[in-house]
């Protein structure tokens, strides 16, 4: 049972993760070419429910919000959050 619960967890994440790349990488192109683009706090939300490596990645890959102090800052510290709730997990539970 908790073997499935795992894979579940790690579909979702890996999932999460594509998503916040790809909503990097949307946005960007709709910068450039002057089109409606995605809102911050939608990407922020993208990487709080689990897309936070996948937002971060986008941003140095597509070279984008990288100059917002904000960006710079929590999506890192949201992956670690989330590499620190990881480490509880399986520390205190044996998953």
């Amino acid at each position: 049972m908790m073997h499935n619960i795992l894979w579940i967890v790690i579909i979702y994440l890996a999932v999460m993760n594509v998503v916040g790349l790809a909503a990097m990488g949307m946005d960007k192109a709709k910068a450039k070419s002057g089109a409606w683009r995605i809102p911050e706090k939608t990407l922020f939300l993208f990487s709080i429910i689990g897309g936070s490596l996948g937002t971060w990645a986008g941003m140095y890959l597509f070279r984008h919000k990288t100059k917002h102090w904000y960006f710079v800052v929590f999506m890192p510290l949201i992956f670690v959050m989330h590499v620190a709730a990881a480490v509880v997990i399986f520390y205190f539970y044996r998953i």
